[in-house]
């Protein structure tokens, strides 16, 4: 295991910004997912870890060493990093045992000592007596399985995975999600997991780090991402969070705080300290919004359409008075709503982004 501290490191390509100014501090054992929207520098930042790519500015330690800065650059060989990529890259002339234990026949490393390493790396990701194997006759999750031992084999202080889900089909990714978090609570292995599947990062991380444009937005827990989102790129981007204008009316309490929100008022959750204000965004999520069953209550509504999603609909409407916001809803799918219907609609809940990153 290794601590892995990022302090302000970015990545310049020419005149072209791709990394800018990135501090992560990930702790010994800590799994750590990326996420982001395509191009956000999250790959990127992958590569400087790995030793790919050279830091421009700023300081990357692993462990107590440090691996990259303006006058260091440690290679990738001599950074005792393991990398799990999106395509797996094995050779398909190779067996299973002869793919995981390739790095340690060029290093060369005495035959009984690569045999052992081979075979207690296969019992890790549970493909013992497939060692005789080729890729080809593996299924997808066993390949996938083959390239995380193939990373674990030189006893790596830290574990770098690329996307290495993307190319599963649905049922395939749930059962590799399992198999990572179980090899994670086995091991303790410091992990750093780059994906744009939220779900994923969700399931699997300790914490996630947001990246946006090149920098980092936000690093939190999978929960205080969901109800506390740092910035309006952060609430919408996560879950799909809603983004409406809200005056804030009174501060209540720690916590909490009075907003008017499309000429409703309601109690929502603010940040300690939150003042009021005519300028705020609240972030509603679908389970914040409900249908009202008092007459008068809430906001008109008009439904834009209805999607089935087996067992249940994603109502996706506007407000009558702001037809510009877009909103959504879970309902079960014994509601029926046509389109165009115009039920009222009651703010439960909701987060309001703060002042200065709104």
């Amino acid at each position: 295991m290794a601590r892995l501290t990022a302090e302000r490191i970015g990545k310049s390509f020419g005149d072209l910004q791709v990394v800018s100014d990135v501090s992560l501090d990930v702790r010994d054992g800590e799994f750590i997912a990326v996420l982001g929207p395509s191009g956000c520098g999250k790959t990127t930042l992958l590569r400087m870890i790995a030793g790919f790519e050279p830091v421009t500015t700023g300081r990357l330690t692993i462990g107590d060493t440090v691996v990259s800065d303006a006058g260091i650059h440690v290679s990738p060989e001599r950074r005792r990093v393991g990398i799990v990529f999106q395509n797996y890259a094995l050779w398909p002339h190779m067996s299973v045992a002869e793919n995981v234990g390739y790095a340690l026949r060029v290093a060369k490393v005495d035959r009984a000592s690569r045999d052992r390493r081979v075979a207690d790396a296969l019992a890790l990701v549970n493909l013992t007596g497939l060692e005789d194997r080729r890729p080809a006759n593996l299924s997808g999750g066993q390949r996938q399985r083959v390239a995380l031992a193939r990373a674990l084999v030189a006893a790596p202080s830290l574990v770098l995975f690329d996307e290495p889900l993307a190319n599963l089909d649905v049922h395939l990714r749930a059962s590799m999600e399992d198999e990572f978090a179980d090899f994670h609570k086995r091991t303790g292995t410091t992990i750093v997991y780059i994906t744009h599947d939220q779900a994923e990062a969700m399931a699997l991380a300790d914490r996630i780090a947001v990246m946006d444009h090149g920098r980092l937005i936000q690093l939190a827990t999978p929960r205080t991402l969901y109800h506390e989102p740092a910035n309006a790129m952060v609430a919408a981007f996560i879950s799909q969070g809603m983004l409406l204008p809200a005056d804030i009316l009174t501060a209540e309490e720690a916590g909490r705080c009075r907003a008017r929100v499309l000429g409703q008022e309601v109690v929502v959750r603010c940040r300690k300290g939150e003042r009021p204000r005519a300028d705020a965004t609240l972030c509603c999520r679908s389970d914040d919004l409900a249908f009202s069953d008092e007459a008068g209550g809430g906001f008109a509504a008009e439904v834009k359409r209805s999607i089935y999603k087996g067992g249940s609909l994603r109502v996706e409407m506007a407000p009558a008075s702001r037809p510009d916001l877009a909103m959504h809803m879970s309902m079960p799918d014994s509601i029926d709503l046509t389109d165009g219907a115009r039920p009222n609609v009651c703010i439960r809940s909701g987060w309001i982004i703060p002042a200065e990153m709104a």
